[in-house]
């Protein structure tokens, strides 16, 4: 898939099946095992869905010190990958810069964890 290149369409019950929900990094760790340069994360959606880790190629924009407390949004009923020793459970979403690199996707204002998008 062209990440640049347009989806066509789809149905609305074809978007409510990806499962967007928001959560806070509660933790976060360098990932020097990574083919390309990765932090690993722990996410925080609430109770219902409890913490779940990942791995995002971000360290262009953001220092693992400043990601805690920090909230994302993140698909999170994918079924888990394994990314190189670490098993990744969700998708964290981002959006690439002028050069292609990750920027986070976060509400603009603090909202209650494992909200989901709508």
């Amino acid at each position: 898939m062209d990440a640049k290149a347009p989806s066509g369409p789809i149905s609305f019950d074809d978007f409510m099946k990806v499962d967007i929900r928001v959560g806070t990094i509660i933790e976060a760790a360098p990932y020097p095992e990574a083919r390309k340069p990765a932090i690993k994360l722990w996410i925080d959606f609430g109770p219902e869905l409890g913490i779940r880790k990942t791995s995002a190629q971000i360290t262009r924009h953001y220092a693992i010190e400043t990601l805690p407390g920090r909230q994302v949004l993140a698909v999170v009923n994918f079924p888990p990958r394994q990314i190189g020793k670490f098993m990744s459970e969700v998708l964290t979403l981002g959006v690439p810069d002028a050069d292609g690199e990750v920027v986070l996707l976060q509400p603009g204002h603090g909202v209650p964890n494992g909200g989901r998008l709508y």
